[in-house]
């Protein structure tokens, strides 16, 4: 049974700090907006089978290689499951839109206006070492996120301006920048990281040394770049948490890399693979008939969710001079044919993606209103008058593969832009250059869906070369922002806020890591990303984020690609698994392998 928050408050230090002077009630959890669905005594999750047996090895897959097992910095590339190893302050429910519960935080201290919050660790916390986790940890995992990480952990914690120790197992962060209810939160998604193990080594550095973490699993044997496996901790000092209890079950877990997906396919077909989620519709269609399927020895099942798609595009580098111009990039939006593509590669197995937070209440439609429209008034003069009078739509085929209306619409576009179509190529009439640029992929598989869109694109004039490269060095260009375009994908949750700035700011838009792909350095954008973020209640969250999500698409920044509304994954008949499935996860880690499984 966990401690109450009285004993919390006993075992606390006894020094008197302005934390204490405003009589904040520490509290078990803490939710973005509205309530918390679970009580202060609750056991487990929903979504989890407390009963669920320990043990069985899992054999998993993944695309690419790995080189280094610290996933904190932009150097290297960290291994699938490497988060495993690390705790946080707190823990996330999936059936609820944000909230947070502690972890290795006991309690939380947050004032009404959510200026700074202060965490009470729990005192039985410990590194796999057996060492405790102390304030110390907190503090320096921080600091050296801030300074030394990867740059997108300087841009989610920007405004979290100071850590204090206050106790041993006591800590508060102070935050600027105005209202920002998510930096709670945020600042509980911290992992806590030992400052003593990490002294006489270079943080900056990638390593093959297994990292000491405090979470459920340890790394028990690595072949770099080949395979990494991950082993249960028998000592883990959070197992029958609450936020824990149900989770974690698997007694190893083993993610072998290969060279493609098609590669992957087969050894999950042969048994050497026991679990894999199918996100490539044809695959999923045409792929799995196979003798171990047929006889029930393999499962294939879609499994609903209620999570925001997020998107998924072309995206274009607007740092190039070629896409710098929005009439060049709604051009290029009217020339990719999605009603073709789902109808000949996707067996209609595909909905258009036309909200960066589709599958939400998120995403706009119709045209702005009420506080959406107040919001958005307020930038009129900077934004096309389109914003406020037109719906915004991809644009929509026949599925005929004739897009001749479409391409005369894009020509015409070109043309304002400065562009001419001359010999069947398109030259701009300022530079005499020809309209070429390059579609980076690091997925073969992708070339059959890009293919016939560069083919419409050279229709028109435009020469788009499609190149594939291994996931290091794709990774690398990204980071780089080496790139013409790419299919990008851009993930959101039912709370959008601080991760906005790495996706869309201006701040980091020139920044080596960052997520900001597109190159977005747009004042209106940065703007209402700040609204975003200092949203009061659930309603102004919805209107702000409608607003920005508008802005976006206006700005055509991508291609919009795709969405479905389910988890694909097929699997041995050797896992049991909740009978509820949480809202807005897979749940996998709820799962487990049943006693009898080989």
């Amino acid at each position: 049974m966990r401690p109450t928050i009285a004993s919390v408050l006993f075992c606390t230090s006894l020094i008197v700090s302005p934390v204490q002077a405003q009589e904040v009630t520490p509290q078990y959890g803490i939710a973005m907006h509205g309530d918390l669905k679970y009580r202060v005594d609750f056991q487990h999750f929903d979504y989890v089978n407390p009963d669920a047996p320990k043990g069985g090895d899992v054999h998993l897959a993944d695309i690419g290689t790995f080189d280094s097992l610290n996933p904190y910095i932009l150097k290297g590339e960290p291994p699938t499951g490497i988060g495993l190893l690390f705790d946080t302050l707190t823990a996330k429910s999936d059936d609820e839109a944000f909230s947070e519960y502690g972890l290795i935080a006991e309690s939380i201290e947050v004032p009404a206006d959510r200026s700074w919050v202060a965490y009470h660790l729990r005192p039985e916390a410990r590194f796999a070492d057996g060492s405790p986790v102390t304030a110390d940890d907190v503090v320096w995992s921080l600091e050296i996120l801030k300074t030394e990480g990867h740059p997108f952990y300087k841009s989610y914690f920007a405004n979290v301006t100071k850590a204090e120790k206050l106790g041993p197992l006591y800590v508060r962060f102070t935050f600027s920048g105005g209202e920002n209810r998510e930096l709670p939160l945020i600042v509980g998604e911290l992992p806590v990281l030992p400052k003593a193990w990490w002294a006489n080594r270079d943080f900056s550095k990638t390593t093959l040394e297994p990292p000491l973490g405090s979470g459920p699993y340890e790394i028990a044997e690595v072949d770099a770049g080949r395979s990494i496996t991950y082993r249960l901790r028998d000592n883990y000092w959070g197992k029958d948490l609450p936020v824990n209890k149900g989770r974690y079950n698997f007694a190893s877990m083993r993610y072998d890399y290969y060279r493609d997906a098609t590669v992957a396919l087969e050894a999950f077909k042969s048994g050497d693979v026991d679990f894999r989620s199918e996100n490539t519709a044809k695959v999923w269609a045409t792929a799995y008939d196979f003798p171990a399927l047929r006889e029930g020895r393999a499962k294939k099942e879609e499994i609903a969710n209620e999570r925001p798609t997020g998107m998924q595009g072309f995206v274009f580098n607007t740092r190039r001079a070629l896409f710098s111009d929005v009439r060049v990039r709604e051009a290029l939006n009217l020339l990719f044919d999605f009603e073709w593509t789902n109808a000949n590669l996707f067996h209609g197995a595909y909905t258009r993606t036309d909200s960066y937070f589709s599958n939400s209440e998120l995403a706009s439609h119709g045209l702005p209103e009420g506080a959406e429209l107040a919001i958005l008034d307020a930038f009129r003069t900077q934004l096309p008058e389109r914003v406020f009078n037109t719906e915004y739509k991809p644009p929509v085929s026949d599925g005929s593969g004739r897009i001749r209306s479409q391409q005369r619409e894009a020509l015409q576009l070109l043309q304002a832009a400065g562009w001419t179509l001359k010999d069947r190529k398109l030259i701009n009439a300022e530079s005499g250059q020809g309209f070429e640029f390059e579609i980076l992929l690091v997925s073969p598989a992708f070339e059959r869906i890009v293919l016939p869109f560069a083919r419409n694109l050279e229709r028109i004039g435009i020469a788009a070369k499609v190149r594939t490269v291994d996931a290091t060095q794709y990774q690398q260009r990204l980071d780089d922002f080496d790139f013409d375009m790419i299919v990008g994908t851009f993930g959101q949750s039912l709370s959008p806020g601080n991760e906005q700035r790495d996706f869309w700011g201006s701040a980091v838009a020139d920044t080596k890591g960052s997520r900001n792909l597109a190159g977005v350095h747009d004042p209106v954008v940065d703007a209402l990303i700040d609204e975003v973020i200092s949203a009061p209640d659930r309603n102004a969250l919805i209107a702000r984020t409608r607003a920005l999500d508008r802005v976006l698409l206006w700005g055509f920044y991508v291609i919009p690609q795709w969405h479905n509304r389910v988890f694909r994954v097929a699997y041995w008949d050797k896992f049991g698994r909740p009978e509820t499935t949480p809202k807005y996860a897979l749940g996998f880690d709820a799962w487990w392998v049943k006693p009898q499984a080989p």
